[in-house]
């Protein structure tokens, strides 16, 4: 009898520490009803202090964000199944911003804009989230736009360059290879410390699918991200897509990830297609009765796609005073202060001066600083019309486009870039140096070509000059074709348009020229390897490599045109 009391006494004081020890946790959450829902949109009442932008969330799980706020109902937005809201169903507000996992466990995966995994190899693990939507990077946040993208493709490398931080638009009509440029350009990153993002916005899932498998057969997928918000997907997923993406792509520019056993803090991203985007969201504005405007799109249609590209950007570098011993890695100065870009770097060199120790101390660039987000926006065009409303909104905004053109693709001119109207706002400053030692002379060939082509058409009689112009023309027209998924190396770029420019081409015969560079390429690889690795390593033609080159050139072309 005594046993049982002893129990009864010790389960009675066990049962008092834990009613002392019990804290209540009390969750505020605002809850509201759904009047009406339709169409991927809901109305809701009650939610009364939501934020712009905010996620709620239905009795059913699904999620929405609050787009519009109204005096007497909110908005919302449904990012998931909406057959299944229904009028008077429960919704609360998350209190917080829409946001999407980043970082290092997204390497490799497809997901949607949510971040939801897409690609069944299980959930993605990571404590590491950034909201969707951010203001973009100030000016002294910033730094210039100098160190080339390689895309592999000798007609953009060599005319149109593109800089890590640049946004350089590729805009053509459908069915003209403005995917497949920005497919080369990914599978072209490999090795060069560089995170591919590719958001493919309203596309079929089919398509998705083929482009993934071609990523993966190329060993792309390794540094590659796909965000998917497919034709099938709500309007609301597909007009969130980019920023998602976006907000990836911000992560690895400010924080890096481990590629390869490097840290990496260069990112290009690929908007495939913002036209569809456009259309989602002038698709939920109408629905949510916004007031429309040209075309019907909501009045803030170019702040939808600004405010987008100019998060892409190079960030300024940030530089700490250090003991002249500390690591590469160090985080943080002995002033306790970082200074930001060129201007910094001064004021840096200043304090330093200033110092009584400076004899034992440093200026060091913080590691991971400087990073970079290149975007690649593409806009399709209905019959070459490039004045249509997205089309001069997306141009207006960008640092250049690449215009890729019908006549020329069905010419068998591929890739089909028109180089006369295409630009690069940031020009040369993104080149190499051997790059812009042959690139200048090609435009200058092109432009004259172009000229004076129009002139063939009519059977006038031409001059000599005039002749070896058009004939020259002919091939180097024929030297900047190139097969799809077989980007190509900065050096062997640059030694096919020397030859190009320097007149070797001019006795191959037009329809050859292809096979001639397939030779010459490998019998520069057999033969003069030197050559190619010079230019690679050096970034420029030193006058002893351009003897070589032009040897190497006369002795290849002795055998070709004798065989």
């Amino acid at each position: 009898m005594a046993d049982r009391t002893d129990a009864w006494q010790e389960l009675i004081a066990s049962l008092q520490q834990r009613i002392e020890a019990y804290t209540p946790e009390v969750e505020v959450a605002e809850i509201g009803e759904v009047i009406e829902a339709g169409d991927g949109i809901a109305r809701c009442s009650g939610l009364s202090n939501v934020m712009a932008s905010e996620l709620v969330e239905f009795e059913n799980g699904v999620m929405g964000i609050a787009f519009n706020l109204e005096r007497d109902n909110v908005g919302v937005i449904i990012l998931g199944d909406f057959s299944g809201i229904r009028q008077g169903m429960k919704v609360r507000g998350t209190g917080r911003i829409a946001s999407v996992p980043v970082g290092q466990a997204l390497l490799g995966r497809v997901v949607d804009p949510l971040g939801r995994p897409l690609d069944g190899k299980g959930p993605i693990v990571t404590d590491r989230y950034r909201p969707i939507e951010r203001i973009a990077p100030g000016v002294t946040k910033r730094q210039d736009v100098d160190t080339p993208v390689q895309t592999g493709i000798k007609a953009i490398d060599a005319m149109i360059p593109i800089g890590r931080g640049q946004r350089e638009l590729i805009i053509g009509d459908r069915q003209t290879g403005k995917t497949a440029i920005a497919v080369d350009t990914i599978i072209n990153q490999k090795g060069k410390g560089m995170v591919c993002i590719y958001v493919a916005i309203g596309q079929k899932r089919a398509q998705v699918a083929r482009l993934v498998a071609t990523l993966e057969r190329y060993g792309a997928m390794d540094y590659t991200i796909v965000v998917a918000a497919t034709a099938s997907d709500p309007a609301a997923l597909q007009y969130i897509a980019p920023y998602a993406g976006c907000a990836m792509g911000e992560e690895v520019m400010e924080n890096g990830v481990i590629v390869d056993g490097q840290l990496v803090n260069d990112a290009l991203i690929v908007y495939d297609d913002l036209t569809k985007h456009a259309w989602a969201y002038r698709q939920v504005s109408l629905l949510l009765r916004r007031p429309p405007g040209r075309e019907a799109y909501p009045g803030d249609i170019f702040y939808l796609h600004s405010r987008l590209l100019e998060r892409a950007a190079r960030l300024a570098n940030k530089y700490i005073i250090v003991p002249r011993d500390a690591p590469e890695d160090t985080k943080e100065g002995i002033d306790g202060k970082v200074y930001t870009g060129p201007l910094g770097y001064k004021e840096a060199l200043k304090a330093l001066e200033a110092r009584p120790d400076k004899e034992n101390l440093k200026i060091l660039k913080v590691k991971g600083s400087g990073g970079s987000l290149t975007a690649l926006p593409i806009v399709e065009t209905q019959l070459g019309d490039v004045s249509a409303y997205i089309p001069t909104n997306v141009i207006s905004i960008t640092d250049g486009q690449i215009y890729l053109e019908t006549d020329l693709f069905n010419a068998g001119i591929r890739p089909a870039i028109n180089v006369g109207i295409s630009v690069s706002r940031v020009g040369g400053a993104a080149q190499t140096k051997a790059m812009k030692q042959v690139a200048g002379r090609l435009r200058l060939e092109m432009a004259q070509f172009r000229e004076l082509a129009a002139f063939v058409q009519f059977g006038s009689d031409l001059d000599k000059t005039t002749l070896a112009i058009i004939e020259r023309g002919k091939r180097l027209t024929e030297v900047l074709k190139q097969p799809q998924y077989e980007p190509m190396p900065l050096e062997e770029q640059v030694m096919v348009i020397f030859a190009g420019t320097n007149g070797y081409l001019d006795p191959i015969p037009v329809e050859k020229v292809r096979q001639w560079e397939k030779e010459f390429l490998r019998f520069m690889a057999t033969n003069y390897p030197e050559v190619g690795r010079d230019i690679a390593e050096r970034k420029e033609i030193t006058k002893e490599t351009e003897e070589k080159l032009r040897r190497a050139i006369e002795e290849f072309n002795r055998g070709w045109l004798a065989g």
